[in-house]
């Protein structure tokens, strides 16, 4: 019967909300690749299984965070052969440089990755000077 209860509590952690969620379930930490290039910061992100109406970014005291959920009782009820990968949610959280336009910050989900573009402020791009 205990094993019934536990079962329970996971379907009923998916209709919490996000704050409750970060209490109470499952985090991983999702690969992440940054890259730079003169005009802005690329992060991308994977995030196997996560709906773009699953995913929350946002912007805290200098911050980035990105959560992703996933569906608890599709990924639990599988019958796995083989699993490598961890079973949660997805959380991450980057200092962001006072560098990047935070209002120009945009972000999409391709393909079970979420790909956030930061471009950089007009002071830190290399600018040309042309000699008179």
């Amino acid at each position: 019967m205990e094993n019934n209860k536990d079962l329970v509590q996971v379907q009923e952690t998916q209709k919490t909300t996000w704050d409750e969620a970060l209490e109470k379930e499952s985090w991983v930490g999702p690969l992440v690749d940054i890259y730079e290039t003169d005009e802005a910061y690329t992060l991308i992100a994977d995030m196997p299984g996560v709906s773009k109406e699953n995913v929350r970014i946002k912007l805290e005291d200098g911050d980035l965070i990105i959560m992703g959920r996933i569906d608890y009782n599709e990924r639990i009820s599988q019958r796995y052969i083989l699993n490598e990968t961890q079973i949660g949610n997805f959380y991450r959280k980057f200092h962001i440089s006072d560098g990047v336009d935070d209002s120009k910050i945009d972000a999409r989900l391709e393909n079970g990755q979420l790909i956030i573009h930061m471009p950089k402020h007009e002071r830190l791009k290399p600018k040309t000077i042309e000699i008179k």
